[in-house]
Formats: C-alpha cells, sequence, structure tokens
C-alpha cells in the first residue's frame, strides 16, 4: 500500500531497501534522481551534484547498516553482557575466583543492576550535592542526567530515580515506530516536586535502526511549519498513511508522541503550579525538541503553556531555516526556555550538513562547552558542518587533550571524575576520528557540573 503523503504540502523520501547496487552508483552520475523507484519526492527536476553526493552517502551507509543490523546487535548485546558479568562478579580477578568455585554470578538484562554500554561510559548515579533546588543550572543537570539514565532498563530507571535521586518514577515507555514495524523509541518520566521531566532515549551504539533514523536525509514539509526531518518524525509518532491526525490511529503499538501527550494531561490535570521539562541526548534531544512542534500544530496550548523549558544535549538539526523561524516563533511567543547544549567537536550536532546544498538549520542558542568545561553561549557552534579542512588540525589537539585528561581530571577535580578503561580506549578511536568520544555523556554531564553555573550566572 502506497504511503499517502497528503498531510504535507512537500515530502522527499529514499528507501535504501529499494536501491540496487547501479543505482547507487547512477545517483552520482545522473541528476533526474526524483525519477527513480527509491527516490518519493513532491519536487521535480535535477540536482546538483554537491546534493547528490550527500544522498548518496546517506543511502549507501543506511544499506550498509541494514545489512549488519543483526551482527552489531549481536556484538553490542556480547560487550554488554562482557562488561555486566565483571561488574556482577566485582572484577576480572572476582570472576576467575567465581569460576574456580563455581559460582559465577551471571547478569540479568532485565534487573536494577544491569547497565548498557553507555551507562558503562559514565557509570556514576548519585546526585552532584552541589547543585541544588532553585539554582539556574539546576533543570539542566537534572535534564542531563535523566537524557543519560534514559539508556538503561526500567528495572534500573526506578532504583535510580526512587531510591538514589528521592523523586518519583513515572513511567518507563517503550514505543513503536509505524515505518519500522516494530518498538524502536523509549522514553521515561520522573516528577521532582512540581516539575515532571520527560527524557527521551538517544541513539544506542549498536543500534543499526537508530542509526538510521539519524542519517535519514527524507523530509516532509508541513504547511506554515516547514521542513521537518523524516527519520526523527517517524520515531517521534507519525503514523503511515495518515501523518499526525489528533490521535493514535490503526497502530500496532504506542506511539511516543500521542502516549506522552496523553500522561501528561492525565498528570498535570487540574494542579497549576505543576510544570514539565522535556529533553534527550543525541536523538533523544530531536525528538524532544520536536514533541513542542506537533504539539502546537495540534493546537495543545493548555500543555504548551505548562512547558517550562526544552534541554537538549548533543542534539542533530531536525529541520529548515523557516521551521527554525516557526519554532522561534513559538517558544518566543509561549515564554519556553530552549537551551541546545554542545560540548567540543561532538559530531551529532553538526549533522544533517548545513549548507547550500542541504536545508537542515539548527535555531535557538547555542551552550557550547570547551574541553575545558567552559561555557559560552553563540550562535552556532564552531566548524559547524565538522568536516572544514582549517578545524582539522585543533580537532586533533582537543583530541589528544581529551585523552590526556581522562589520566589527570580525578586528580584535579576530584574521585567522581575518574574515567575508565573503556571510556579511555573510546577516547584513542577519538585521535582517528575526532569527535566520536565527544558525543559521550559523560561529557555533557560534566559540562553541566563545572561549566553550567557561570555560563547561566553570564546570561543571568
Amino acid at each position: 500500500m502506497a504511503c499517502d503523503k497528503s498531510f504535507s504540502s512537500g515530502h522527499m523520501l529514499l528507501s535504501p531497501e529499494k536501491v540496487g547496487v547501479v543505482d547507487l552508483f547512477r545517483i552520482l552520475i545522473h541528476s533526474d534522481v526524483h525519477e527513480r523507484e527509491f527516490v518519493d519526492s513532491s519536487a521535480g527536476g535535477g540536482e546538483s551534484f554537491r546534493w547528490r553526493w550527500i544522498m548518496f552517502v546517506s543511502i549507501l551507509a543506511q544499506k550498509l547498516l541494514l545489512l549488519v543490523a543483526k551482527p552489531m546487535s549481536w556484538i553490542g548485546s556480547a560487550i554488554e553482557f562482557w562488561l555486566n558479568l565483571l561488574s556482577s562478579n566485582q572484577n576480572s580477578g572476582g570472576l576467575l575466583v567465581n569460576c574456580l568455585r563455581g559460582k559465577v554470578v551471571m547478569p540479568d538484562k532485565e534487573s536494577g543492576s544491569f547497565i548498557s554500554i553507555i551507562g558503562n561510559l559514565d557509570r556514576r548515579v548519585e546526585w552532584n550535592t552541589c547543585i541544588r533546588p532553585g539554582d539556574r543550572e539546576y533543570y539542566a543537570a537534572l535534564s542531563m542526567m535523566a537524557s543519560k539514565a534514559s539508556y538503561e532498563n526500567e528495572a534500573y530507571l526506578q532504583t535510580t530515580v526512587t531510591h538514589h535521586w528521592q523523586m518519583e518514577f513515572l513511567g518507563f515507555y517503550d514505543c513503536w515506530n509505524d515505518y519500522l514495524g516494530k518498538a524502536t523509541t523509549q522514553a521515561f518520566m520522573l516528577r521532582d516536586r512540581d516539575t515532571i521531566v520527560v527524557a527521551f532515549r538517544g541513539t544506542e551504539p549498536f543500534n543499526a535502526d537508530d542509526w538510521c533514523s539519524d542519517i535519514d536525509l527524507s523530509w516532509y514539509e508541513l504547511p506554515d511549519v516547514g521542513k521537518m526531518h523524516g527519520g526523527f518524525m517517524k520515531a517521534l509518532g507519525l503514523q503511515k498513511n495518515l501523518g499526525w491526525p489528533n490521535r493514535p490511529l490503526r497502530t500496532q503499538g504506542p506511539l511516543a508522541y500521542y502516549t506522552i501527550r496523553e500522561k501528561l494531561r492525565s498528570l498535570l490535570g487540574n494542579n497549576d503550579k505543576m510544570k514539565y521539562v522535556l529533553t534527550g541526548h543525541s536523538l533523544g534531544g530531536a525528538l524532544a525538541i520536536l514533541f513542542p512542534a506537533i504539539l502546537d500544530m495540534h493546537g495543545e496550548m493548555w500543555l504548551m503553556e505548562r512547558l517550562e523549558g526544552v534541554y537538549t544535549f548533543g542534539q542533530p538539526r531536525v529541520g529548515d531555516h523557516k521551521f527554525g523561524e516557526f519554532m522561534d516563533r513559538v517558544l518566543k511567543e509561549r515564554e519556553i526556555n530552549y537551551f541546545r547544549f554542545v560540548y567540543g567537536n561532538d559530531i551529532v550536532p553538526r549533522l544533517p550538513y548545513d549548507n547550500s546544498a542541504f536545508m537542515f538549520k539548527h535555531f535557538g542558542r547555542c551552550c557550547h562547552f570547551n574541553t575545558k568545561y567552559e561555557g559560552k553561549i553563540i550562535e552556532e557552534e564552531p566548524n559547524k558542518n565538522y568536516l572544514s579542512p582549517l578545524h582539522v588540525i585543533p580537532m586533533m589537539m582537543d583530541a589528544w587533550h581529551e585523552l590526556v585528561r581522562s589520566f589527570t581530571i580525578h586528580r584535579e577535580i576530584g574521585p567522581g571524575y575518574k574515567e575508565g578503561l573503556l571510556l579511555r580506549t573510546f577516547r584513542v578511536i577519538g585521535l582517528l576520528i575526532p569527535g566520536i568520544p565527544a558525543h559521550s555523556p559523560r561529557d555533557y554531564v560534566n559540562s553541566t557540573r563545572l561549566g553550567a553555573s557561570q555560563l547561566f550566572r553570564h546570561q543571568q
């Protein structure tokens, strides 16, 4: 059944599964890409080589990801199991002793002690007591901790929120992607006094579906709103053949946008003092900032008025210039705070590309932190498209600094900042591909703890 796009005023959809090897390379040779079976576009005519090159890279990457999706998942599961096997038995020495004694403790993936690969990069759970309610950086710090925790299972979240943070755990949601035909979007909610925090899970390192959503260049244009990233809209709850109706129709599972919207309606109720914030890291940040856009489109003014702020960390670009203008206006009219945090040379906020051949743009303020966790508010992060030759040497120098810092930061600041072997190995990879380790939630947690206070004080 063909997908009905009548809800949009324009679209450009890519179908990598329909692309053969010959078709793939014809993208580079012929400009009539809109006439190909794997491209469904409302626009006609030819495209520039630069644009076709970006399309070629995107489709090739998606095809490779689809090809290795299962091996990626198996490798990720094996690494997670091994890391949790070590921690369940104290360490490698404890595991050896338990093997000899026949008392090896096997990790349970659904238990509150099982930690994801992202969680193993930063195992800190306890709240930073130096940041207190009422501090301007409080919700930025809480949002980042919630964003980091969102990569974990429900039992872990409930234990962390209830016992470690002394807050109320409101629920975990495993939501359906109507286009992929499976649950790929996760989120959870907590309550801290008179504020509800909604945290969307970001891109998991060994989840091919997440990466395909990130690099999918498809877009939909909504009337009076602008062009929005197709992959992120699908992850948030775009309904196949239906678009964004006011309520979910003919769906096989809960859709993120509708599920969270109804939960917020129920929780906020008649309590005029209760507010909520939206947050997420990576892909989760994209979903967090798209959520109010759909609320506004549906005329959910009551929920928009209760939205205190949106805090995103390492968020990719989600729409075009028109969409940015739409969101700037909506956020200003509703007095909604939007803080987009970017650490160092993190590659993800610099994707998809912002150039003359493409249309994705950031909007709102950028809270940028350098490798010393010193922050400043700027219009756009430095080296906005990552691949500038002028920034290669500075990025390499930053990567070396981050690696050296991983051995010294706990002595300079405190034992809570000590980095483990896994993260140090990850930082070595950064010497070859600067910007990959910088996307780790750990550097964003450190930024909100060490640099946000000065940043918000300067803003005030």
